[in-house]
């Protein structure tokens, strides 16, 4: 997400000479550029001119301080406007009421409300230990009610028994008597889309939330609509006034116009976004990292707290342990490879990190295959607790007996003990020095891209 708003706005920052102030000559073209790169980012034009109007004034005459330059005072002053137009401080999900607390998701087909639904019950469960209970009102599509049996099912949390013939308002008061006998925590109402806003569909979800009095109504919108998805909250606000809003498929959206422009022209907070298929695909929208990842300045608070979530404690004390030693086992390696594939693999991983974007080329050119961590994963598994631990030994015929055993080739089997030999000279690099001083992005060398082909 952002990619391509990210490369723009760095190439603005470039922009900027060495100097003791920025004049206004400068700052008209530099804000003009951005301007430009946020317009053709889907964000609305209205935000876009509100964003430059406010940015102008404080960059012109500003005097830069001695360790700062006139590139580096703009983006702090552009990072603390795209703060404000994101939002401010993060809006969590409201549980503050009487259970069981009601939760309404609207959108229109398509957008991803059963799953963030499923999405959402599993942070709530996993982060607040609360009971939940799913209940489908979509009536309308076909198996909309048992794909979020099947969902629901999947991940161990109670769904509405599907009575078939019942109507929204019929099965909404089924889920509240059932909420209230079972003693249930929190109730998520999937309600039924539309391929398009329309007074029938409007006036349901009126009636539907009246009824249900939620504490949250969340809509459900696809971040690659872009402008639309701007107005299609805008819509969906005059009916049922949200209080939040879920931007699905952000890993998929190059441009980020939704997001940009969604709290300033509603003023209604993005609380979470969906970056994948998986129920584990859900990150708390928070706008100072997002704000961040824009500037080119990586997530590195999300990539430790997705890291965390995956990791057992006693598995980072034994790769610490690896790591001040200056070892690295292909044990260690393929607890790396699973780590990454729960993360959401390479790509997730490299959009959080802190300039990488100035070496995104490099990592374009080398067009890392995602599915080449499952043929690693495979090789591994098809060494000797020996050959693991020390890699070394692995030669001609032990080679070939791997390749066979993983389904790959010695080909691939060289790539793997190359990339583990240069990260093991990385990893003692460190250690020697304490974990300081080792150039960051710009010292990884280009072949450990190259291997990941």
């Amino acid at each position: 997400m952002f990619e391509n708003l990210t490369g723009k706005i760095e190439d603005v920052f470039s922009f900027f000479k060495k100097g003791t102030r920025l004049n206004e000559e400068q700052v008209d073209e530099g804000l003009r550029k951005i301007r430009q790169a946020l317009l053709e980012s889907d964000v609305a034009l209205s935000v876009a001119k509100e964003f430059i109007a406010n940015v102008k004034p404080k960059a012109i005459g500003q005097e830069v301080l001695k360790s700062l330059t006139p590139a580096q005072l703009l983006i702090k002053i552009v990072n603390d406007e795209l703060i404000k137009v994101l939002g401010g401080e993060n809006s969590n999900i409201n549980l503050n009421t009487v259970p069981p607390a009601k939760m309404l998701f609207v959108g229109l087909q398509g957008s991803g409300k059963t799953t963030t639904s499923v999405k959402i019950a599993k942070y709530i469960e996993k982060n607040f230990n609360k009971k939940i209970l799913l209940s489908s009102l979509d009536v309308y599509r076909p198996a909309a009610q048992k794909q979020l049996e099947f969902l629901g099912n999947q991940n161990n949390i109670q769904t509405l028994p599907i009575i078939e013939g019942q109507l929204p308002i019929e099965i909404t008061q089924r889920t509240l008597a059932t909420a209230n006998l079972s003693g249930t925590d929190v109730i998520i109402f999937d309600t039924a889309g539309r391929t398009q806003i329309d007074s029938v569909m409007m006036a349901e979800l009126n009636n539907l939330k009246k009824i249900i009095n939620p504490i949250e109504t969340f809509l459900v919108a696809d971040s690659l609509t872009g402008q639309d998805a701007v107005n299609i909250a805008n819509e969906f606000k005059k009916t049922v006034d949200l209080t939040g809003v879920i931007l699905t498929r952000i890993d998929g959206d190059g441009k980020g116009g939704a997001a940009l422009s969604m709290r300033s022209v509603t003023g209604c907070p993005i609380k979470f976004l969906g970056t994948g298929e998986k129920v584990d695909d859900l990150e708390i929208f928070h706008p100072q990292r997002i704000a961040n990842r824009i500037l080119g300045m990586g997530d590195v608070v999300s990539l430790v707290e997705k890291v965390s979530q995956n990791l057992k404690r006693e598995e980072v004390e034994e790769l610490e342990e690896n790591f001040k030693k200056g070892q690295f086992t292909f044990n260690d390696y393929l607890k790396q490879i699973r780590q990454m594939k729960k993360i959401g693999g390479m790509g997730k991983i490299i959009g959080m990190i802190p300039g990488i974007s100035k070496i995104k080329k490099q990592i374009d050119e080398a067009d890392i295959d995602e599915s080449i961590l499952n043929k690693q994963e495979a090789i591994i598994l098809s060494m000797t607790k020996k050959e693991r631990d020390n890699p070394k030994i692995i030669e001609g015929s032990r080679k070939k007996r791997i390749a066979i055993g993983s389904g790959t080739d010695i080909t691939l089997v060289n790539k793997l003990l190359k990339q583990h030999k240069m990260m093991t000279i990385m990893m003692k690099k460190m250690s020697q020095s304490g974990g300081r001083n080792f150039g960051g992005m710009e010292g990884i060398p280009p072949e450990l891209f190259n291997n990941l082909k």
